[in-house]
């Protein structure tokens, strides 16, 4: 009669455990999809295409601001992504007939609900007056200007940047007289967040209508903030032209009221002077026993700044050439934000022949950049038939083998 019992007592128990057991599992999963946050860092939203699992401001969507697309949005399903093609051609770009800010004569074809937006941007009537008393040798100097909007999302924390378009761009192409233009865009100082637009082809007008959107940022550091947009134009067989640039220093700028549209125009991109490259530590020491040459990359000094924001994250690529032919390629870290950089890194190539009278050794200073290729600093070559302190720096360690010499040199243009 006991284990009956028994029998029954541990299958009453072992119910109540499987029962609350799976109680206790629902639960989890219900309240993990509840405080699901994004694994990223900012959200990128292009032409009308919002890729967070929820809309940013269930009010207004970005970069959309007719009546017909407010109704077609709500008639669609909360969770369907919308996208907003039919009013745009073949590259993206809106029609002609679209409603434009023009940077000539002729603000009197705006039409109200325009002009009212355009009350709120923070371009002065000065600026307007200016524009529009251009001559034809100013227009013909101008690269464009640049449309965008910024927006504070107090409610998930979130720095929202929308580039709408860009206008007035030149021509970098002169056999169809059009660009591929992109857009790069960096919040300076830090240089954290780097994003930037698709390319759109052969247009002077490109409308872009992407957002981001950065998590993370505190509204009371956005004072301190600057935004730096590139202007590019995509270039399949060489490196990418530029077009110019626009520089916004969030300082003086009130985000709380909602929305800020705004448009600057397109600068020349500030390029820096060839004197004043800044200097290379190099050590050298060749080991005529085995045949080999030690490099040391020592220090740099008095680096150029290689954007807007007035810091570099240089670093050295070194390559070993025999007869003008590179042999061997090699590259220091990174050095982050910083002019003066201490590198101590050290470097042992074979030398294929007997002697170093074929023997060349080129470096390059770059400054790292993650949103687009990299920035030559300045040049040195060191060699038999290079000129300065880098044929005498070369002479001397021919003359005294298995000695470690090391010489300050002045980096030319790259």
């Amino acid at each position: 009669d006991e284990i009956p019992t028994v029998v029954g007592i541990f299958s009453a128990f072992g119910l109540v455990f499987s029962v609350s057991l799976f109680a206790w599992i629902c639960c989890q999963r219900k309240s993990s999809k509840s405080n699901k946050t994004p694994p990223y860092k900012f959200v990128h939203v292009l032409k009308g295409v919002d890729i967070y699992p929820e809309n940013l401001n269930s009010k207004k969507k970005f970069g959309a601001d007719d009546k017909s697309e407010a109704k077609n949005k709500s008639a669609m399903p909360k969770n369907s992504l919308h996208l907003d093609l039919e009013k745009r051609d073949l590259n993206g770009n809106f029609p002609k007939t679209t409603p434009k800010i023009q940077s000539s004569p002729g603000l009197e074809n705006l039409s109200p609900k325009h002009f009212a937006e355009r009350k709120k941007d923070s371009v002065s009537p000065d600026s307007l007056k200016s524009i529009t008393s251009l001559s034809s040798e100013d227009k013909q100097d101008k690269l464009g200007n640049l449309f965008f909007s910024l927006e504070y999302n107090f409610e998930k924390k979130a720095f929202v940047v929308n580039i709408k378009e860009a206008r007035g761009l030149p021509a970098m192409d002169e056999q169809s007289m059009t660009s591929d233009p992109y857009i790069k865009m960096t919040i300076l100082p830090e240089k954290k967040h780097k994003v930037k637009t698709r390319v759109l082809r052969k247009t002077l007008d490109p409308a872009f209508d992407e957002t981001f959107t950065f998590y993370g940022i505190p509204y009371s550091q956005i004072q301190d903030l600057t935004l730096h947009f590139m202007i590019l134009s995509f270039d399949r067989f060489s490196r990418d032209d530029v077009i110019g640039e626009v520089l916004i220093p969030l300082a003086g700028i009130e985000l709380s009221e909602g929305r800020l549209l705004m448009d600057r125009e397109i600068i020349k991109r500030n390029v820096r002077k060839s004197s004043g490259r800044g200097e290379l530590l190099i050590s050298l020491c060749y080991q005529s026993t085995t045949n080999t040459l030690t490099v040391v990359v020592l220090k740099a000094r008095h680096l150029p700044k290689s954007d807007v924001s007035g810091l570099s994250d240089p670093y050295v690529k070194v390559n070993l050439y025999h007869a003008k032919k590179r042999i061997s390629k090699k590259k220091t870290h990174v050095k982050k934000c910083t002019p003066n950089a201490v590198f101590n890194e050290l470097f042992v190539f074979d030398i294929p022949c007997e002697g170093l009278d074929d023997i060349s050794i080129e470096f390059l200073v770059l400054d790292s950049d993650r949103g687009s290729r990299n920035e030559v600093i300045g040049r040195l070559t060191l060699g038999s038939s290079a000129e300065g302190t880098g044929g005498e720096h070369w002479k001397e360690i021919c003359e005294y083998p298995r000695r470690q010499i090391a010489k300050w040199h002045m980096l030319c243009d790259g």
